[in-house]
């Protein structure tokens, strides 16, 4: 996965504002690759996941909304501030605000 920082609200195609995330300065700067451990509240409770997210404030690896636990949206709502996650499947380089509802993509 490439190193990127910064990130902007991706464009939201037919809208003719361009929605603003205020949450955007809560990410830390993540480590140039995650090491892709798992969905760590799955492995404690022998669960499967389908695609992990990373917390890019403290760096939580959870399931997505696509897995049975969902355990990056409880992470997001129940740890205050630690809205933004991004994708850590490969190939694909996004972010999502949990409290914004918006997708994300690196600046530059």
């Amino acid at each position: 996965m490439s190193e990127h920082h910064v990130w902007q609200v991706a464009p939201v195609p037919g809208a003719s504002v361009r929605p603003d995330c205020t949450h955007l300065d809560e990410a830390a700067e993540p480590p140039a690759k995650a090491v892709r451990r798992g969905c760590e509240d799955c492995l404690r409770t022998g669960s499967s996941w389908v695609h992990l997210l990373e917390c890019l404030v403290c760096g939580h690896q959870g399931c997505d909304d696509s897995s049975p636990r969902k355990h990056a949206y409880a992470h997001a709502h129940a740890a205050p501030g630690h809205d933004l996650a991004r994708t850590l499947k490969r190939g694909e380089d996004w972010a999502w605000c949990y409290a914004d509802e918006l997708f994300l993509r690196p600046a530059g």
